[in-house]
């Protein structure tokens, strides 16, 4: 009887789920964000992908999610991810525009593709391999995490009538666009989501761009800049990526990548469909408290992309890398728009 009470003991134990007793090869990623993990689309991704992973790993992975400056500053992950002082990073690649200005056209593209032509040219048309050989370069190893839908092109406290109005204006401004908008005379910086408001409070900036309604309501510039553009020439449509350090992600498992490939194509799917579904609601609650909403008249948008050619001439022209990119995007572009130019309404 003792001996059966023992040996049923034993396999008690043996039983025990891997959940419970935890896994010997469990992989730990801090996360730190670029974004508060508060912020709607931006943020609230990064949690998402962060809590998927947990639930989905059956205990491979553990995922931590930090806030803006708990570990680093939100636009020094780079450097943090690629010397290995945190695993990983939440963010989006334009902000590492000074490290290689090739990076930016993995983010958002000025007069560049919708969501559903980025996407295809990430995952389908090459993008995603091109971004991670210049990545891996600097040690590190990226995936096309979430994207977003159009943003608004900006909020100005005085009515911009011509290009004329632009010159002088200090503007906070993300980056292919920032370029852009230099060549017309506005004095460009970038800065991290959570530092815009006091700026332009203080008046250390007279302008912002950042993201689409929603995110931009829930920032609250509305409060001090009235005037509201639109279409987002600069950003037709953004992509997010978790980064992570090559030699963490070149250590686990085969199935681990692929957990974090899967939960990340899935947040992909997940915040396009949320963008799409809140931006009208936060238009109108805008709107009610007196934003002006505008569109650019079609001499203003020609003056934007007129602008833009010069840039992509420019950037070709001291970046090997920007050309190699910006030639492999236009060659699918061009083939893309033969579909779509049958398949969808204008």
């Amino acid at each position: 009887m003792k001996k059966l009470i023992l040996a049923a003991a034993v396999s008690t134990l043996v039983m025990v789920p891997m959940a419970e007793q935890g896994h010997a090869d469990t992989v730990r990623i801090n996360m730190p964000s670029t974004f508060p993990g508060s912020l709607i689309q931006l943020g609230q991704a990064g949690v998402r992908l962060q809590n998927t992973l947990n639930l989905i790993s059956n205990g491979e992975l553990k995922v931590k999610f930090y806030e803006p400056k708990a570990l680093v500053p939100p636009l020094e992950i780079f450097d943090a991810v690629a010397n290995g002082s945190v695993d990983a990073g939440w963010s989006v690649s334009g902000y590492w525009g000074s490290k290689n200005s090739a990076l930016n056209l993995f983010a958002a593209v000025p007069f560049g593709p919708a969501a559903g032509e980025y996407m295809a040219w990430m995952w389908h048309g090459g993008g995603e391999d091109l971004m991670n050989e210049i990545y891996n370069k600097s040690g590190l190893h990226s995936l096309a995490c979430g994207i977003l839908a159009p943003e608004a092109s900006g909020w100005f406290r005085k009515e911009i009538k011509s290009p004329e109005d632009l010159k002088g204006l200090k503007m906070r401004f993300f980056g292919l666009g920032a370029k852009v908008m230099q060549k017309l005379g506005v004095d460009t910086q970038l800065l991290a989501g959570g530092d815009i408001f006091p700026a332009l409070e203080r008046g250390t900036i007279d302008a912002t761009e950042f993201s689409m309604p929603a995110i931009d309501q829930n920032l609250g510039f509305y409060n001090i800049a009235k005037h509201y553009y639109f279409p987002g020439w600069h950003q037709q449509s953004t992509v997010q990526e978790f980064l992570i350090n090559k030699k963490k992600w070149d250590g686990m498992s085969k199935q681990q990548r692929e957990l974090i490939r899967t939960a990340c194509r899935a947040n992909v799917a997940f915040q396009f469909a949320e963008g799409e579904a809140i931006q009208g609601k936060a238009l109108a609650e805008m709107k009610a408290k007196g934003v002006q909403i505008h569109r650019w008249d079609d001499n203003m948008l020609g003056t934007f992309k007129k602008a833009w050619e010069e840039v992509v001439v420019e950037e070709s022209g001291k970046n090997p890398d920007f050309k190699r990119v910006w030639e492999n995007l236009q060659a699918f572009r061009k083939e893309y728009k033969i579909w779509s130019d049958l398949g969808y309404l204008n």
